[in-house]
């Protein structure tokens, strides 16, 4: 199925664009500054997933540590989370987002790309973001998040930890993100993203 894909999303891209770059292609950087071929890391990925399995004792995922990280903040305003049924009798409540696994590789995700944009010399933080920019940030966000939780995973959960090992949550999730991607493209010029 997957080498159909390709077949099909290969032929698309040659039509609308005139050639495909090849996974296998591309210049090769520096190993620290980039960039590398799309096979590099497309391996790399493949890697950090196994290795995510061997430590965490399941598939790679991000989003979990959300709703933990909220629901600690809600618990020190006084809300009763501990009484949902989606945290009861969890022990997370009670420890430190430093023994859950999912936090400590988001907070590596987030360390690990301030890294890598220092290194590459393009971490360019702006405090004025242009006014469609920011609610386009806003409303994909929050449409992310909530359809990462009602999906039981995102782009990583949902569609790299989940459609790669044939899980119906993986492939229900595609066959919403997929339309809901097209929007999204379709929508860039509104928010004037298409630079």
């Amino acid at each position: 199925m997957l080498a159909f894909l390709y077949i099909v999303v290969q032929r698309m891209e040659q039509s609308r664009h005139g050639g495909v770059q090849l996974l296998w292609s591309g210049r090769a950087g520096d190993l620290l500054r980039g960039p590398w071929p799309l096979i590099g890391g497309a391996v790399a990925l493949a890697v950090v997933n196994i290795a995510t399995l061997v430590v965490a004792g399941r598939p790679w995922g991000i989003t979990a540590a959300f709703a933990l990280w909220g629901a600690k903040i809600a618990a020190a305003m006084g809300v009763d989370v501990g009484s949902w049924s989606y945290w009861r009798g969890d022990l997370a409540l009670d420890a430190s987002v430093f023994a859950d696994v999912t936090s400590v590789m988001n907070f590596g995700l987030m360390l690990g790309a301030l890294a890598a944009a220092g290194l590459a010399g393009r971490f360019e933080p702006r405090a004025k973001l242009p006014p469609r920019s920011l609610l386009a940030a806003i409303i994909g966000g929050l449409l992310m998040g909530i359809g990462a939780r009602l999906a039981t995973g995102c782009n990583i959960g949902a569609f790299f930890s989940g459609v790669a090992s044939g899980s119906l949550h993986g492939l229900v999730w595609l066959i919403f993100a997929v339309p809901g991607n097209a929007v999204g493209v379709r929508l860039r010029p509104f928010f004037r993203l298409d630079g």
